[in-house]
């Protein structure tokens, strides 16, 4: 045995150990050359079939490289490295392999493969390893340690595996036989065997190196498939039947699991907002998980989002359809404030008035009673005719299409009456005879929310100690002149019974407007 530690004794009981197992093996038996050689075609073949399928693995890692390089490019790289390592050394016991039957007639006469000659002596030379041997255990050990330290620590256990596969004994190479000497590994395995044990041992590592480089491909596919679904990478989302509830409503409406990283991320998209094609870029962007709307929120009312996500998958283009919808309600730019007992309209009078339903857009809203028309939006009017009160009824269609109607009741007022002016002054006024002359007869509603335009058609007019004048118009004329002339100073002159009415609705007959009084000063 290559040992030099052993004393010269145990070295010839070693030599006559060999010497007894090359006896055995010329006298083995020729079924069990045959057997040997039954199961070395057995390992070539199972080793075609991991090549083929060791070649599916290494391309499906290409195509997932080739569409999410940020995952996979660097496992492809491992990959590919691992597949060299591999094919140079199965490629080395391949021509080692060949070399052993170059001389046979006849590579499938396995009974025939029963000398150990050729691998003791290209291995061996005398207790030592011959350059042969010494290559020999280097690929071995080069290719165990290469592999080992690729896979490194993110695949402890097939880098577990390959140390297990590629064991050449203990820390000094040595393995301990049944009879509890220590021998080297090379030798253990090697030395004094027929030659087609041999064969099927070198072909049993090129089943090793197979296997290793199988486990190595799948565990780089399967652990960033791992990753990809690990709980890391999703976020919850909540989906509802509709954007809005109401008080009272049943929540309908489900948390689910929402894809984040990059492997999410779709190559393009096709999408419409309410029949308009979006741009990327300006109207949306492309994300991890999915892709990020940047469109405003639009009119009040239903809008809706169609189209198609375009995913990358094993190098073909999957469409996920997209068909999503939202409301959108007028903002509120101010509190609703009201006093219960001031629900009033007046007659006469075009009436403002804003009907909208919270939570309901605009378009989906209807008010209906006498008197009432819609200007746009919620933007209403309201010319009450007669009676006292009168009852307006509104109502909306929810997003979820039931239908609600409320009722409000508003008093119906008349307009106030009027106050007679002149030169726009009220009550009791002074001035001389001249102005009075020049002076225009008005009416006006003081303190009234509306802004009326009031015309005098006509008044009386009094002058102590004069007969009253009719004046049609709003100036005094010669009469109402010529008595006015024949006033004492201090005396009070008298504008009464103003006639008024309302230019834009002459057919409102308003209340009898107050009398004003001047105080003649000249």
């Amino acid at each position: 045995m290559a040992s030099g530690k052993l004393s010269p004794r145990q070295k010839m009981i070693n030599l006559m150990y060999l010497i007894f197992i090359a006896m055995l093996a010329l006298n083995m038996s020729k079924e069990v050359l045959a057997a040997f050689g039954l199961m070395n075609e057995k390992l070539e073949a199972s080793n075609q079939k991991t090549t083929e399928n060791n070649m599916a693995f290494l391309e499906g890692l290409e195509t997932k490289a080739s569409e999410d390089a940020a995952k996979y490019a660097a496992l492809y790289q491992d990959a590919q490295k691992i597949k060299q390592l591999s094919q140079e050394y199965y490629d080395y016991l391949e021509n080692l392999k060949k070399a052993m039957v170059d001389e046979i007639k006849d590579p499938t006469d396995y009974q025939v493969m029963d000398k150990s000659d050729y691998l003791d002596q290209k291995f061996f030379q005398g207790d030592n390893l011959a350059p042969e041997g010494k290559m020999f255990m280097e690929q071995l050990n080069g290719y165990r340690d290469q592999v080992i330290a690729i896979l490194g620590e993110q695949f402890p256990e097939v880098a577990d595996e390959a140390r297990t596969r590629f064991e050449t004994g203990d820390a000094n190479g040595l393995v301990e036989r049944r009879d509890g000497v220590k021998v080297d590994w090379i030798d253990y395995h090697f030395e004094g065997f027929p030659l087609i044990a041999s064969l099927t041992k070198l072909t049993a590592l090129q089943a090793d190196i197979k296997a290793t480089e199988e486990d190595a491909l799948k565990a780089m596919l399967q652990g960033e498939l791992t990753e990809q679904i690990s709980l890391a990478n999703f976020s919850t989302l909540l989906e509802t039947e509709k954007s809005a509830f109401y008080a009272g409503e049943k929540f309908n409406g489900n948390i689910v699991l929402g894809k984040t990283d990059k492997s999410a991320k779709p190559v393009r998209a096709d999408l419409s907002l309410d029949g308009r094609k979006l741009s990327e870029g300006r109207d949306y962007e492309l994300q991890e998980g999915g892709v990020k709307m940047l469109i405003g929120a639009g009119n009040p009312g239903d809008h809706e989002i169609s189209g198609m996500l375009i995913y990358m998958q094993d190098g073909v283009e999957k469409e996920v359809p997209v068909k999503n919808s939202f409301s959108t309600i007028s903002k509120p730019n101010a509190a609703v404030i009201s006093a219960d007992k001031m629900n009033v309209v007046y007659r006469g009078v075009s009436n403002p008035m804003t009907i909208s339903i919270p939570g309901i857009p605009n378009n989906k809203v209807s008010a209906s009673a006498p008197g009432l028309s819609k200007r746009s939006g919620s933007n209403y009017v309201m010319d009450p005719g007669t009676g006292r009160s009168v009852t307006i009824t509104a109502s909306g269609i929810l997003p979820d299409g039931q239908r609600i109607s409320t009722k409000s009741e508003f008093r119906i007022k008349d307009i106030p009456r009027p106050t007679g002016a002149i030169r726009g002054e009220t009550g009791s006024v002074k001035m001389p005879k001249q102005n009075l002359e020049i002076s225009t007869v008005g009416a006006v509603l003081e303190d009234f929310d509306f802004d009326l335009n009031l015309q005098v058609k006509g008044f009386k007019f009094k002058v102590p100690g004069q007969p009253t004048v009719d004046v049609n118009g709003n100036k005094l004329d010669s009469r109402a002149k010529a008595a006015l002339r024949r006033a004492k100073r201090g005396d009070a002159v008298q504008i009464f019974d103003v006639q008024a009415e309302i230019t834009n609705n002459k057919s409102y007959k308003l209340k009898k407007v107050s009398p004003v009084i001047v105080e003649i000063t000249n």
